[in-house]
């Protein structure tokens, strides 16, 4: 029965993978978690799993530098929302590359392949990573997709599709994103590091790990006694906290 763990910083994204990948390829063991790069490291040591299912932006030793250190120790596959680290990852040796969120079809193409890899000599793996680097090149040529217009989310047992110049903000926690627009609040599953790739980056600024904000809805930055820079919504009483690493897109303002 082949083995793997998974590592990703968020538990939401650890629990989607390990559904979707249970549906696919149900022998497959899950025989661990990881939070972030040093943990999946000392797994990979430990567990000696025949597969890492790795993200790549993690606190500390993130997903790249992670594969560097497990190096043949195990199979590779990043499962990322960002596709501009997608060369590096098949030159770190990575069997495949999925997208944030996993979907079942994507991962079944995924779990051929990691089946193939498995039974395969070394030499017919390396002919294999080339193969799809060169596919990956093409794909990363073709033209970009639109950004989002319109948002599907729920409103108690109602689904509502939201234009995106409506919502003033996204906030997510562990579990859902909060969709606030001005006359109501609606939720999504989907993580604002996968909503900040596809909206645009000059109508939502991304102040926060876990907020998004339209700049058209801000009314100020103001400092609270913490020193914290907050944003404020106009004609709301919220007030959104800015992360430092973010603080140069008010400079402008």
């Amino acid at each position: 029965m082949p083995t793997a763990i998974i590592a990703d910083d968020e538990r939401l994204m650890r629990d989607q993978l390990r559904m979707r990948l249970g549906e696919v390829w149900p022998e497959l063991e899950i025989v661990g978690e990881a939070k972030n790069g040093d943990e999946a490291v000392e797994l990979v040591r430990q567990l000696k799993p025949d597969l890492t299912f790795l993200d790549i932006r993690m606190p500390g030793t993130n997903g790249m530098e992670a594969a560097r250190q497990i190096g043949n120790q195990s199979n590779i596959v990043f499962v990322t929302a960002y596709d501009q680290y997608a060369v590096e990852a098949f030159e770190r040796g990575a069997v495949d590359y999925v997208l944030k969120p996993p979907e079942q079809e994507r991962l079944q193409v995924t779990v051929e392949r990691l089946k193939e890899r498995l039974g395969q000599p070394k030499a017919l793996v390396n002919d294999s990573v080339t193969q799809m680097l060169s596919q990956l090149a093409e794909k990363m040529a073709a033209p970009k997709p639109a950004y989002l217009q319109w948002i599907q989310a729920s409103i108690g047992q109602d689904l509502r599709m939201i234009p995106v110049e409506d919502i003033l903000f996204f906030r997510s926690d562990e579990k859902y994103t909060c969709v606030q627009t001005d006359k109501f609040e609606a939720l999504i599953r989907k993580p604002v590091r996968d909503l900040a790739e596809e909206l645009d980056p000059a109508l939502f600024w991304q102040i926060h790990r876990a907020t998004l904000v339209n700049v058209n809805a801000i009314e100020g930055v103001t400092r609270d006694l913490r020193g914290r820079h907050l944003v404020m919504i106009k004609g709301k009483s919220d007030k959104l906290e800015v992360s430092r690493s973010f603080l140069h897109l008010f400079k402008q303002m």
